[in-house]
């Protein structure tokens, strides 16, 4: 066998060249765009489409790039027809998980997504919505052609049943509200205004809603809470599909508030409510695998993880979740937590 005979110059020039290609490559991974990429392929598209879920954290220093990352995460993911909603950890209170289902609620739009599952519902009965004039609902449509006979009526209540009730995804009480407020922009069944806001209140956890205003709607007389805002999650993101979306992506910012003390700062958290949203957060991480076709990505400043007594390293039931096991000289791109500073200084050290 004959080797190749390099000499010691050239030998240094490749081994220079190789090293700097090495630097190079590593560096790109810096960047927020080729992260959110990396997410885009291999979660977005390979596996929330599909029906996956699955939670990521991004930190770093002041102008790391975390904020950045999260809207890009948010612009790829409205691209790709999945609905997006940006929270502010400065605007929502995040211990209670209610509060975050509701901001979520409201960033959907869920009457727009209801507008189009009642769309939907025009197709499979074998009419064209763009038949319907702007200032007719479907039933009225109907009957102006003198097609709104009882069989047609029974037909449209099937259409709702099937869509809402028959789906195993979603709760019965927002079955019931979402098939109300179709058909109440289907024109059938009619919904007087007061029983459809009361409807919108319900779901949107509104405190002041009776109880016992409930049940003359069909609903069981509970109200959402943060024990049950999980399985609201479910439901709403299951309407979402049906109303022809990939599924959501959830940007929650500024994380880092939770141990912020400046009295400066509109939302301050006590350690109470502090360990109650890590608590919240941890039972998002157990119960992800009962959601499908959802993303979410929370943002923080690295302190959240220096702080050993009061950041996430001091509940250890959230951080022997999130951790990253195994630590390695090179980025790893499929770590849960993507640190933007550790990944600088280790590629600076190659």
């Amino acid at each position: 066998m004959v080797f190749g005979v390099v000499n010691q110059n050239e030998w240094n020039e490749r081994a220079s060249t190789e090293t700097e290609k090495e630097a190079a490559f590593d560096q790109k991974l810096l960047e927020p765009q080729m992260i959110v990429d990396f997410w885009r392929e291999y979660y977005l598209d390979a596996y929330i489409a599909p029906g996956g879920s699955k939670i990521k954290f991004i930190t770093g220093g002041s102008g790391s790039g975390k904020s950045r990352c999260l809207r890009l995460f948010l612009s790829e993911a409205e691209k790709r027809r999945f609905k997006i909603a940006y929270l502010s950890a400065k605007s929502v209170w995040l211990h209670d998980f209610k509060e975050i289902y509701v901001a979520i609620l409201r960033a959907v739009n869920l009457r727009d997504c209801l507008q189009s599952c009642a769309q939907r519902v025009v197709t499979q009965m074998g009419c064209r919505f763009e038949d319907i004039p702007q200032d007719m609902n479907f039933a009225d449509y109907l009957m102006r052609e003198g097609r709104f006979d009882p069989v047609t009526r029974l037909e449209l209540r099937a259409q709702l049943s099937d869509m809402f009730f028959k789906n195993p995804r979603i709760d019965k009480n927002f079955a019931v509200c979402a098939a109300l407020l179709t058909g109440g922009i289907l024109g059938h069944p009619v919904l007087e205004p007061a029983s459809r806001d009361l409807l919108l209140a319900w779901l949107d956890g509104d405190k002041s809603v009776r109880l016992p205003t409930l049940r003359k709607l069909g609903l069981s007389p509970f109200k959402i809470a943060k024990h049950n805002a999980r399985h609201m999650l479910r439901s709403l993101v299951e309407v979402l599909r049906l109303a022809g979306y990939t599924g959501l992506a959830v940007g929650v910012d500024d994380l880092d508030i939770l141990i912020e003390r400046s009295s400066l700062e509109e939302i301050r958290y006590t350690k109470m409510r502090r360990e109650d949203t890590y608590e919240s957060i941890r039972e998002l991480i157990d119960e992800i695998d009962t959601l499908s076709h959802v993303m979410f990505v929370f943002a923080f400043d690295r302190c959240l993880m220096e702080d050993e007594a009061a950041g996430l390293k001091s509940y250890q039931a959230l951080w022997m979740r999130i951790q990253n096991e195994i630590e390695s000289r090179r980025f790893n791109r499929f770590s849960d937590i993507i640190d933007l500073n550790k990944t600088v200084h280790e590629t600076a050290s190659v």
